[in-house]
């Protein structure tokens, strides 16, 4: 299966050691920068491979290579714009979060994917941890009973050399804040394990420390669910002086489980009414990771190669991707206009938070 990456950055590397684990034929490689493509290939020892084409202009990279499947890895402003002329020209896409900055991009996107018969996927990578499956698992089996209540506590550290590193981001256009860039992985997960459908989110959000960004740099929501159950999402960049976690928690009738770690991949509490042997190997389990990514984009890539040769639905689907995106903007539509918002959204976008701070 030939491979194409748009975008070079700091989360592109991840995307390429899945790309090598899965044995892809990767034939090239572009961002608006030479020495990107470069330092991300040197990184892989690929640099000296001179069948990995470069280029500068992804429209020129697709209409000059057959491609099967393209990893975009841009500033997040620019996913949908490239992920529909991917679509348009026949070629399966995996899009980092967020999938697009606006419900309409991300409307867009799935309508043409399913016009024209390719697959999307939707880069939440997290959903493959160790941790995560195994909750997954309990949720789906109804171990938990009847739900009750939930969190999300993403409480990581973006100091100032992280977004003078790349001009882009915490810009409303291009990245949004620690919501939509940082918390959105911890989001998704609790939407997913959550019931999906939600009635209202109301959230506020604030720019504590980061006054040279256009967006927030803390933000909290209350999220009800249709199902009955209730949620709180807390995401911030301010802590002192380093990550310190991802924590998920689910509780319900019959079950209590804390997904802790820095990245939502260590089960810190497994409690279950129906508790049998296996549940206690379960307790205590601890995926090592090298950074806050995880390990999950090498089975991402690996479900939608899978996807992609035997015609079926990518594990996390372009709807994955619209759900997460849409709980973000409704707590941005909440922060600005002070009132509770009510899902579905229709219509809302980053760009609609200009000026908020």
């Amino acid at each position: 299966m030939k491979y194409a990456i748009i975008g070079c950055g700091r989360i592109a590397t991840n995307h390429i050691k899945a790309v090598i684990n899965n044995k892809l034929e990767f034939v090239a490689a572009c961002d608006i920068k030479d020495m990107q493509i470069e330092k991300l290939l040197s990184k892989h020892d690929l640099d000296k491979d001179t069948s990995i084409k470069r280029y500068t202009d992804y429209k020129k990279m697709i209409e000059e290579n057959e491609i099967d499947l393209v990893g975009i890895a841009t500033e997040s402003g620019i996913h949908a714009e490239i992920a529909l002329y991917c679509i348009d020209h026949g070629i399966n896409v995996i899009i980092e979060k967020p999938m697009a900055m606006g419900i309409k991009d991300a409307d867009k996107i799935i309508k043409h994917s399913n016009e024209k018969g390719v697959k999307v996927s939707a880069c939440h990578q997290n959903r493959f941890n160790l941790a995560i499956q195994e909750l997954r698992k309990a949720v789906e089996l109804g171990r938990f009973g009847k739900l009750s209540n939930g969190s999300i506590h993403v409480r990581w550290n973006r100091n100032k050399d992280y977004y003078t590193q790349a001009p882009w981001r915490g810009t409303w256009s291009q990245d949004g804040g620690a919501l939509m860039n940082q918390c959105i992985h911890g989001i998704d997960l609790l939407r997913w394990m959550m019931g999906d459908d939600i009635d209202e989110v109301y959230g506020a959000t604030r720019q504590q420390f980061h006054q040279y960004l256009e967006a927030e740099d803390v933000g909290m929501a209350i999220v009800k669910f249709k199902n009955g159950a209730i949620a709180t999402i807390e995401g911030t960049t301010n802590v002192y002086p380093q990550n310190l976690e991802e924590t998920l928690y689910l509780f319900g009738e019959k079950g209590t489980v804390k997904i802790g770690g820095k990245s939502a991949n260590n089960i810190d509490v497994w409690d279950f009414v129906d508790e049998t042997e296996e549940d206690n190997l379960k307790k205590g389990l601890e995926e090592e990771t090298n950074n806050v990514y995880g390990n999950g984009h090498t089975n991402l890539y690996a479900d939608m190669i899978d996807a992609i040769n035997n015609d079926r639905t990518p594990y996390v689907d372009a709807y994955a991707g619209k759900k997460a995106l849409e709980v973000v903007l409704a707590i941005y539509k909440s922060q600005k206009y002070g009132v509770p918002v009510k899902l579905p959204l229709d219509d809302f976008n980053s760009t609609d938070m200009i000026g908020e701070f």
